[in-house]
């Protein structure tokens, strides 16, 4: 139950396990992700560490590839309709989906599934057929729904097909339990009601808080640009997780650490008797890097940073050679893809947020003869510019 939203029905669940336990069989345990966008974030592993606990007990894991879904695009937690994707859009982030997924859960153990499977075939008949397994007084009831029709806000009648294909998902796939974010509630019920409707033993739902993004305020979303993409390189991800609030910090260590939660609340004792966050706030970004790269590379990433913030320069750093000296230091800048324009360029070196060889530019009118240069914006931007004639 660690970190966990809600447990429904926790009698029900209890059953499920005793039988589990007492036949031998596995329950199956489902969670489905719509890939709306090439990559995971560390948000979504909140869902898929628990799914990963649930898989080294011994359960049967479906991963669930909501291809079908993703071309109504969920209304959960929307007050607006979301722009649907094409197919080429869902094909293409859907084959990242599962390669980055298995980062988390163990590949050997976990059944990979694809709603198109049984979504596709239904036809009209089978749509309508489960549209009448519900009704709009109840499907009004929802949150989002029913917000926006009291606001005078477009409902487009497809958004309502959503939640009955993913419960229906819940029905193909004989689902024990199905976990997922608490905005999934819905969602996750309407799984539960369809297959009684079926006449199958209904499932349990789990549901887990969603993760803050790094600014505090917001899920993390791709489209809120408040997030760690599991890929990421560990340098990023290493200064990303030291980005956020000391506050948010003990939030992150529930929902991603695997420390105990007796070793973080003595953490959270240390700090409050005068230990400095930070120590506990690298330990955290340390823990993340090395799971998604090594133990070597979250050490890099630590000296990296520290580099950073003093002033120095990164062992690696990208090589860029550019011709036409003399050159503008406005425009070096810009074709070292240091800045989106010249005059984003000058804003930065107004701000003194440009170096040459360790030196603030303060010229804007600056021109550099041939050579090379480290040149720094910021104080996480670094390239060596080779400058020809």
């Amino acid at each position: 139950m660690r970190g966990v939203e809600e447990l429904l029905p926790r009698d029900e669940w209890t059953r499920k396990l005793a039988r589990s336990e007492a036949t031998g069989q596995p329950l199956r345990i489902k969670l489905g992700l719509d890939p709306t966008a090439p990559d995971i974030h560390i948000g979504h592993t909140v869902v898929l560490n628990k799914m990963r606990q649930l898989q080294n007990l011994g359960h049967q894991v479906i991963f669930l590839i909501g291809d079908f879904t993703t071309l109504i695009g969920d209304p959960s937690g929307r007050n607006t309709t979301r722009p649907p994707l094409t197919p080429e859009q869902i094909k293409a982030n859907a084959e990242t989906y599962y390669t980055q997924a298995a980062k988390v859960l163990d590949p050997a153990r976990t059944e990979i599934r694809y709603n198109s499977e049984w979504s596709e075939p239904l036809g009209a008949a089978g749509m309508i057929q489960l549209a009448a397994k519900y009704t709009v007084a109840r499907m009004m009831e929802r949150n989002d729904f029913h917000q926006r029709f009291t606001d005078g806000s477009s409902i487009s009648l497809h958004e309502f097909l959503y939640p009955l294909l993913q419960g229906y998902d819940s029905v193909a796939l004989k689902s024990d339990l199905e976990l997922g974010g608490t905005d999934q509630k819905f969602n996750l019920l309407m799984g539960r009601h369809l297959q009684q409707e079926y006449g199958q033993e209904p499932q349990c739902i789990l549901t887990m808080p969603l993760l803050v993004g790094l600014d505090g305020v917001d899920k993390m979303s791709k489209s809120k640009n408040n997030y760690i993409g599991i890929t990421e390189d560990a340098n990023s991800m290493f200064a990303k997780v030291l980005s956020i609030s000391d506050t948010l910090m003990w939030d992150w260590y529930t929902l991603l650490s695997f420390q105990s939660l007796a070793e973080i609340e003595a953490l959270k004792r240390e700090v409050a008797g005068g230990r400095n966050p930070k120590d506990a706030k690298v330990a955290l970004a340390k823990e993340i890097t090395a799971r998604f790269h090594s133990a070597a590379a979250a050490d890099a990433a630590e000296q990296d940073f520290i580099n950073r913030s003093k002033g120095g320069v990164p062992d690696e750093i990208p090589e860029v050679q550019l011709a036409g000296a003399p050159l503008g230091i406005g425009a070096l800048l810009k074709q070292a893809q240091l800045a989106p324009s010249s005059s984003e360029a000058n804003r930065l070196i107004d701000g003194g947020g440009v170096r040459v060889d360790g030196t603030v530019i303060s010229d804007k009118g600056l021109k550099l003869e041939a050579g090379t240069f480290v040149v720094q914006v910021g104080k996480r931007k670094f390239a060596r510019v080779t400058l020809g004639a």
